[in-house]
């Protein structure tokens, strides 16, 4: 019984430290050093007319409470989902859903 017990807390703490890596910045697929996250890849440029403040049909666009547009979001080829400021700054990331 103490056996199992071990083993289970064994296996449940190191999946959650695989999940707290799958979401932390030091994982590589959401790092600001792999090129897929940053905004010098054209995918995620504000020069990208999907992503530009001045596409009035741009559906990857965010907003704050008021309405006012904030930015964009990509999501790159490993699935993390980037957010940027209208400028290109990388504000943040999430894992892909």
């Amino acid at each position: 019984m103490k056996i199992t017990l071990v083993v289970s807390a064994l296996i449940f703490s190191g999946m959650a430290q695989a999940q707290q890596y799958d979401n932390s910045p030091l994982n590589y697929q959401n790092s600001d050093i792999n090129p897929n996250n940053s905004s010098l890849n054209y995918n995620n440029s504000p020069l990208n007319y999907n992503n530009s403040s001045i596409n009035p049909n741009s559906s990857n666009a965010t907003y704050d409470s008021q309405g006012n547009r904030t930015g964009y979001e990509v999501r790159s080829r490993d699935g993390v989902i980037n957010r940027f400021d209208d400028n290109g700054n990388r504000t943040g990331y999430s894992r892909g859903r």
